[in-house]
């Protein structure tokens, strides 16, 4: 009884959340919506950018935990660097309606909790950016569009600019000890920049996450037509750690990370070892995948649709922290601190916990602290930061020409420390 008592509790998340919800991030709102991803079409490690005028194409996929198929419609809004909508006309931004049905949807296969896999691309037939820019794609129910069951963001880029990316844990603020250094080279020649120091907005992040991006104006110089974003302080990142892994991908047999199944009507349950800070602890290499995941379920000849759902139960040993914030961070999580990524301190076993209706498969994810007040999370006071962490980092360049009313995207690149 207890344990369905906090299934409940997890799907009522998810309602609060739709009530609060009124921000640009990339989120699920309705609690039978699960396992969102938004990526290139063939190429799971790819940022979520379309380069305009080549065969490229986003793919959002995502399930609807329900018996029967919905008629779901999807819309676009053009968005500034920022994620602040652009004000642009959709005829502007669009060729073609912006409105679309999402007809490609499959049911699911032998699995204890049913569901409609649904899958479109982006452009298609119907829809159809013809400027670049951020892109924040919202879907809903047919005739219900005020209420937004879901949105996500991708890119759309002119590929105009070339760059250059390294990163290296030889800072000018440490060297080899808990900072990564990012440096930038930009080549404009075919981009049309006229004025290079003022028109252009430079967004760097690492693995995804949201809550540490940066934005800078302005080069440290220029030569010819390349500008160099080098020994910019906003570019130092703490290093952080590998991302810790486990996989569901068997109901039968505990997988990486598992230390136990079981099975309470209606759900299997996943619990996984209880997790250890290691900022006192040596690096230890670990190939990971930066904080994305992937449905996967070992015996199945299509995942997307025989892969089954199950809670899955994370645990940390650590003291009580009043006032401080964990939280999970991860794609799975939407990189959102909301409270369905937050761990919540139990008493009775001393251990921070959280329980999450996943999908089988292959997860990332690490614990971020949010101190009182603080408006982003840190790694040092868990997972540590350790200079030999390999990161993927990841830069979009933005361009406001003279009397235009949206932000270019010119150009998109991503580089790993370890290259």
């Amino acid at each position: 009884m207890a344990l369905r008592s906090l299934v409940a509790s997890i799907l009522l998340v998810s309602t609060v959340l739709a009530v609060a919800a009124v921000d640009t991030m990339t989120g699920i709102f309705d609690e039978k919506i699960k396992s969102l991803q938004v990526r290139v079409d063939g190429d799971d490690f790819a940022m979520p950018v379309y380069v305009l005028g080549s065969a490229d194409q986003i793919r959002i996929a995502f399930d609807h935990l329900d018996e029967d198929r919905q008629f779901f419609r999807y819309s676009l809004t053009h968005c500034n660097a920022n994620w602040s909508p652009s004000g642009l006309m959709e005829s502007e931004f669009l060729d073609g309606f912006n409105e679309g049905t999402i007809d490609n949807y499959q049911f699911s296969g032998p699995t204890t909790v049913h569901y409609v896999h649904y899958e479109f691309t982006i452009p298609n037939d119907l829809v159809a950016p013809k400027v670049s820019g951020n892109y924040l794609l919202k879907i809903y129910r047919e005739n219900d569009s005020d209420n937004v069951l879901l949105q996500c963001r991708f890119m759309v880029s002119e590929a105009t600019a070339r760059l250059g990316m390294s990163a290296s844990a030889q800072t000018d603020i440490d060297y080899n000890k808990s900072h990564q250094q990012v440096n930038v080279m930009l080549d404009i020649d075919d981009a049309g920049v006229e004025d290079p120091f003022n028109d252009l907005l430079l967004v760097v992040g690492q693995n995804g996450r949201l809550d540490s991006e940066v934005s800078v104006r302005h080069p440290l110089r220029m030569s010819g037509s390349v500008l160099y974003y080098e020994h910019l302080q906003p570019l130092i990142f703490e290093a952080g750690n590998e991302y810790r892994r486990f996989e569901t991908v068997s109901d039968s047999y505990p997988g990486m990370g598992v230390a136990e199944i079981n099975y309470f009507d209606p759900y299997y349950h996943y619990s996984l070892y209880t997790d250890q800070a290691r900022k006192d602890l040596n690096y230890s290499y670990d190939q990971t995948q930066h904080g994305r995941y992937f449905v996967r379920e070992y015996n199945s000849a299509d995942s997307n649709t025989e892969a089954d759902y199950g809670v899955v139960h994370f645990s940390l040993e650590l003291p009580d922290m009043p006032g401080t914030m964990i939280f999970l961070d991860g794609d799975f999580t939407q990189r959102r601190f909301d409270d369905n990524a937050r761990m919540t301190f139990n008493p009775a076993t001393g251990l921070w916990e959280r329980a999450m209706l996943l999908k089988q498969g292959a997860y990332n994810y690490q614990y971020l602290v949010v101190p009182p007040g603080a408006r982003r999370g840190y790694t040092a006071q868990i997972e540590g930061d350790k200079f030999q962490t390999v990161n993927e980092y990841q830069v979009r360049v933005y361009h406001r020409r003279r009397g235009e009313r949206y932000d270019r995207l010119i150009g998109t690149a991503s580089v790993r420390n370890d290259l």
